[in-house]
């Protein structure tokens, strides 16, 4: 029987890729610290809605907020806003594709840090699957870009590659904060708790993003509000992956979540092939190949 955070987490890369297509139509009328912000700000009624329809449904008490709880997830939203940032620099490097390649190796950093922090041990099958994919994410994000093996390992000091990794272990904390916050909350549901972080974290990223787009980019935090009818989308596709990721992050080791969220690649693909009627190369299609087994692999060896 499939465990039920499995095909949560494949639509969470769904709605994730969906999101992403849908905020690159507004990156010419809005900064990235904008864009960010939208992200939160509009995703709050939804995450507020899913939470009052969970409490509802829920057969026991709402569980009580706890000061540690709070903090878990303010700090894991902080780092989500740190890792966003840190990855749109390594864009601005000259080699933004060492930056895209290096941040994709969280599902590595994610296995590393939870068996480290909290113990969460994988078997080798499932380190092997981690490895694969990450090849193949490694291989969709150089495709084309005629950068070798060679140039990569040594671009591995250069900015953009340390802003990679830097993000990958941002976006890795992230999980795990969740995960502990969510797992340390007295709540009569998994649903319940993943939705109660969900809520808390948006509000938190939503007061701190907003906060220093007020005070860096007046005009900019007013734009934000006058895009509304686009980033309405954006932010109600966001809360719907980010509650999938956080349900997720309650449910499975950090590590193997972010390798089967490695499937957002394939979506991706697809939206390009079949939406943008773009033609995939022969490394895009041995990318795919790899991206699919390693996810494979991880199920199987989970």
């Amino acid at each position: 029987m499939i465990e039920a955070w499995i095909p949560v987490v494949v639509a969470a890369a769904l709605f994730q890729t969906w999101r992403t297509a849908l905020q690159q139509k507004l990156r010419g009328r809005l900064s990235v610290n904008a864009t960010g912000f939208i992200r939160y700000v509009y995703a709050l009624p939804t995450g507020v809605l899913l939470l009052a329809l969970a409490a509802w449904a829920s057969p026991g008490p709402m569980p009580g907020l706890t000061l540690r709880f709070v903090m878990e997830c303010g700090a894991g939203g902080l780092l989500q806003i740190i890792g966003t940032t840190l990855l749109i620099m390594a864009f601005g490097y000259r080699n933004f594709a060492v930056g895209t390649a290096y941040s994709k190796t969280e599902s590595v950093q994610g296995a590393i840090i939870g068996a480290i922090v909290l113990g969460e041990l994988l078997n080798r099958l499932a380190w092997i699957g981690i490895g694969v994919g990450v090849a193949g994410v490694l291989v969709l994000s150089l495709a084309g870009r005629g950068l070798k093996s060679s140039q990569l390992l040594g671009a591995t000091l250069q900015p953009a590659a340390l802003c990679g990794l830097g993000a990958g272990f941002c976006f890795t904390c992230t999980g795990l904060l969740i995960r502990v916050a969510t797992n340390g909350l007295h709540s009569p549901g998994i649903v319940l708790a993943a939705l109660m972080a969900l809520v808390t974290t948006n509000l938190l990223q939503t007061l701190m993003q907003g906060s220093y787009l007020a005070w860096r980019e007046p005009d900019q935090f007013r734009a934000a509000f006058t895009t509304w009818r686009s980033s309405a989308w954006v932010g109600t596709l966001s809360a719907l992956g980010s509650a999938c990721w956080f349900f997720g992050f309650a449910s499975a080791p950090v590590a193997l979540v972010r390798a089967l969220g490695q499937i957002e690649m394939v979506f991706t693909l697809a939206f390009s092939r079949f939406y943008l009627r773009e033609t995939l190369r022969r490394a895009d299609i041995a990318g795919l190949v790899l991206v699919v087994a390693g996810v494979l692999l991880v199920l199987i060896g989970r």
